[in-house]
């Protein structure tokens, strides 16, 4: 069970510390407060499932099957609507903002969605470790009746996926928001339930993986635009030559 938590952590870890560590690290106040949204929307999708679980007795069998659908698609629901109540927060504290000192400069929207989308995907990191590290204490042995052995390691790179597309979704979110592309929160939607819908064929891990995989290429790519991203940035990004590129030195909009 060791190495394989220590596989796990690391898989996921070391991503979230470097993105924590380069981007966040001196602004502890804007991390607590997407950490805490993500938080409340657990707390309200818990609820739900709480009460489904009650109402059905703790019963056995299908009826246990769909209520885990109804439960996963309700926690999407819940999550996107907490997500769009953060951005709507953070646009009034911004025109406050404005109306208080109107020299003082805002901070960018697209460096608060960043950190909103980075601050729900650590959260849900977190709790996805702590669920899969329970379940690796016993009883039971992984692959005892035939299934694949890989859980522990699907479930790293799944991690890994997730943190990644929360920070995606988040700046593509924010700017459907900012410029009233409702279309675009329709994909967040879609895809974040795709994603949580393909965690329902875990023995088949292969098209587990590849699907999710090729969703966080496409939103990372969509993302990159979003946020003001182009070729050209991209190639002086990568040979250090553009200062400016970084997010939290980009000026307000």
């Amino acid at each position: 069970m060791s190495p394989l938590c220590f596989v796990k952590t690391f898989l996921h870890g070391a991503e979230v510390m470097q993105l924590h560590l380069v981007t966040l690290i001196q602004d502890r106040t804007k991390r607590i407060c997407n950490a805490f949204f993500w938080l409340v929307s657990l707390l309200f999708s818990s609820l739900f499932w709480f009460m489904a679980r009650t109402i059905t007795d703790n019963k056995d069998g299908p009826i246990q099957k769909y209520l885990l659908i109804l439960g996963v698609l309700v926690s999407v629901l819940v999550q996107e609507m907490f997500r769009f109540a953060y951005y709507k927060l953070l646009k009034k504290a911004n025109e406050g903002l404005r109306s208080i000192n109107p020299d003082e400069t805002a901070p960018s929207m697209r460096l608060l969605a960043y950190v909103s989308g980075l601050g729900f995907g650590i959260m849900s990191g977190v709790f996805s470790f702590v669920n899969t590290l329970s379940d690796s204490l016993g009883p039971g042995t992984v692959g005892i009746h035939g299934d694949s052995p890989q859980f522990f390691l699907n479930s790293a790179f799944m991690t890994l996926v997730i943190i990644l597309l929360h920070v995606f979704w988040g700046i593509i979110f924010f700017d459907g928001c900012e410029k009233k592309k409702w279309s675009a929160l329709l994909v967040v939607l879609l895809t974040h339930l795709l994603v949580s819908a393909l965690t329902f064929i875990s023995p088949h891990y292969g098209i587990n993986l590849v699907s999710t995989y090729i969703i966080v290429v496409l939103m990372g790519i969509w993302a990159f635009f979003v946020a003001g991203g182009s070729c050209r940035s991209l190639k002086l990004c990568l040979l250090c030559q553009d200062k400016d590129f970084l997010l939290f030195n980009q000026r307000s909009r």
